[in-house]
């Protein structure tokens, strides 16, 4: 075949144009080949396709493959659709496609990529063609969903991911042919970075993008407030994009919505007008939406309510113009329209009273100084009428307590002198790496307040007592094992599987389902638990401390993913120690009716004899020791029975 064509060639004349059907005489054959630079290629071109597509009835084979002159010919370069698409092709040498193709990256989008195969490329009106409207998605999602793809380019696929689940995403997928795809706000051919003035979606263009579809509302931001200011080439001005979203856009109906009723406040209107860089800038009063949520609307709004106003129910959407505005939503003429969507009745009187109370010493309306007049007299209202509260009922307490005190004889040693300071330290350093920990977990509380702290001070304070914490603990060590009541101590508070028996008789009893009241040793099931409990938590929090503090070394040793694990470790261990000392320990020195008002061990370590006898029945050790002759007991035992001083 080939021979037949070289001759025929030969004989009619080199200069006579090539038809189609003398192409297609090797070409429509699906099994013809060829060896390209050691690669097996096909030679098939499917005719009929390439009839029905936008080039097969305009041009013949040759007018793309101009280098194919005589037959047989060599290797033909690739097609330059340059020569018909000349625009096109400038504006793509000008896009990030043409210019991402770097060497050891994958390339980037050529004109095959959108618009498909050379041979079968359809027109974009046709509902088969990749760059028809519907399509579009699907078309960049080819390489832009592609995860590993785009990492290799140093790009996300999750902004073609989120545009999948927004509202314009959904609408194409349903059918819509208005909805925006990607070549509506990126362009076409030349796709240009957000941050090329010339780029469809650099910041100061997105108003007119958006608009394209968005009309009506382009033009009512672009007399707002925020519109005059992206006139002017404000950089800092809010676009469509900062309120909307980019590629995840939901419509305001949607909860999960940035511009959804109970977002808009926080979500939205925080991000500028809360922070003091408009206030320095611009001279845009500060602190709004922090004032917002100290009054009804935001306090309701918080709580869940649909029906308070926001930011956006007084100041309006996109027509957001400042007070001075005869047009403005909240211009003193237009207060009584404004108040009245939710207030009905409302008179020019009621909207006077400022919604942004301002308590600070610069507001001068007569709304902002009552009440911070109020404000100051009933914090010192709530001072001298509370605190006088607190020391009437602390000097009843105490000497109440120190009553029932003393009518409990004869009392018996619980805990020594060593065992107090121990417990001393242990409970001082605790309440301190509580308040100072969660100061930095929740700065916005109390916490962060105590003493007026500030960060560096609470770091120094919290390492402080850390290193104490820890120090105590290795004495502790060093206590149960060198010091004949240290291991005493051991002894009796080690686990035994009794213990568990003992828990669940205890509830049987206090359930009353059994009539036998449990007996315990020295230490019940309780104390043990929580013993060991602090044991392992302050090994814990010791060591994730230590290599929270030496994160560097941590991270280059091990990896820095051990310093996040350590940190939420500590974090939640912090948590449930506290949680654990508030409800189970306090309960045993505080709220159990038999010890109240509280027991007095850890103060002066004494303890009721009686009560001793009905807790720990089964210690007959501690038991003879209280009751025998002071002068039969060794001076390292615990003390005899005693009356108080002053009984």
């Amino acid at each position: 075949m080939v021979f037949f064509l070289f001759f025929w060639a030969a004989n009619s004349g080199a200069a006579q144009k090539i038809k189609d059907e003398t192409c297609l005489a090797c070409h429509s054959d699906p099994t013809s080949t060829a060896v390209v630079n050691g690669k097996t290629i096909s030679l098939y071109v499917d005719h009929t396709k390439f009839k029905h597509s936008v080039h097969g009835t305009i041009f013949s084979c040759v007018d793309c493959h101009k280098d194919a002159k005589t037959l047989p010919h060599a290797t033909l370069h690739k097609v330059d659709c340059s020569g018909c698409h000349a625009d096109a092709q400038q504006a793509y040498a000008r896009s990030i496609h043409a210019q991402d193709g770097k060497p050891g990256h994958y390339p980037a989008a050529n004109c095959r990529d959108c618009h498909g195969d050379v041979h079968t490329i359809l027109a974009a009106s046709d509902p088969a063609s990749p760059v028809h409207h519907d399509n579009i998605p699907a078309t960049c999602g080819r390489c832009h969903g592609q995860r590993f793809l785009m990492a290799a380019n140093g790009v996300s696929a999750q902004p073609f991911i989120s545009y999948q689940d927004s509202v314009h995403g959904r609408a194409v997928a349903n059918g819509s042919e208005k909805a925006a795809v990607c070549t509506d706000c990126h362009g076409s051919h030349q796709i240009l970075p957000p941050s090329d003035p010339q780029s469809p979606i650099s910041r100061l263009n997105v108003p007119a993008t958006c608009g394209q579809c968005h009309t009506a509302v382009e033009k009512t931001f672009m007399q707002s407030i925020h519109g005059q200011a992206v006139a002017q080439g404000n950089q800092l001005a809010p676009v469509c994009t900062d309120c909307h979203g980019i590629h995840s856009i939901k419509a305001p109906s949607n909860p999960n919505a940035a511009v959804a009723e109970g977002n808009v406040s926080r979500d939205i209107c925080a991000r500028c007008h809360e922070g003091v860089r408009l206030s320095q800038e611009f001279g845009v009063p500060g602190n709004r939406v922090a004032t917002y949520f100290d009054s009804y609307h935001g306090l309701a709004q918080e709580g869940g309510s649909v029906v308070a106003a926001n930011c956006s129910s007084c100041h309006g959407v996109h027509n957001i113009l400042p007070s001075t505005d005869p047009r403005s939503t909240i211009n003193k003429a237009n207060l009584v329209t404004t108040c009245g969507q939710c207030h009905k009745g409302v008179t020019r009187e009621f909207t006077l009273t400022p919604v942004h109370l301002q308590t600070g010493a610069g507001s001068r309306d007569i709304a902002s100084i009552a009440v911070r007049w109020v404000r100051i007299i009933y914090i010192f209202l709530i001072l001298t009428v509370i605190g006088a509260m607190f020391l009437h009922n602390a000097v009843i307490w105490r000497k109440k307590a120190v009553v029932i005190r003393r009518m409990q004889n004869p009392y018996m040693t619980r805990m020594t002198i060593n065992q107090r300071w121990q417990h001393l330290v242990l409970l001082t350093t605790f309440i301190i790496l509580v308040i100072t920990g969660f100061a930095l977990k929740f700065p916005n509380t109390w916490f962060a307040h105590t003493f007026g702290m500030g960060e560096n001070l609470r770091s120094i304070i919290h390492r402080v007592a850390g290193v104490i914490l820890i120090a105590a603990g290795l004495y502790h060590l060093f206590y149960l094992a060198t010091a004949r009541e240290g291991r005493r101590l051991l002894r009796d508070i080690a686990p035994r599987p009794h213990d568990a028996f003992d828990a669940w008789k205890t509830m049987r009893y206090y359930l009353g389902l059994s009539t036998e009241k449990p007996k315990f040793g020295r230490f019940n099931y309780a104390e043990k638990a929580e013993y060991w409990a602090l044991v392992w938590g302050t090994a814990l929090m010791g060591l994730t401390g230590v290599m929270m503090w030496a994160k560097v070394w941590v991270g280059d040793t091990l990896a820095r993913w051990w310093v996040d694990v350590a940190t939420a470790i500590h974090f939640y261990e912090a948590i449930l120690a506290t949680l654990a000392i508030l409800v189970w320990h306090f309960y045993q020195v505080f709220f159990d009716p038999d010890i109240y008002p509280m027991n007095w061990a850890w103060w002066d370590g004494k303890m009721p004899v009686e009560h001793y006898a009905h807790e720990h029945e089964l210690d007959k050790e501690s038991l003879a020791e209280s009751l025998a002759p002071p002068h039969s007991i060794p001076s390292s035992s615990a003390p005899a029975p005693q009356q108080r001083p002053g009984d």
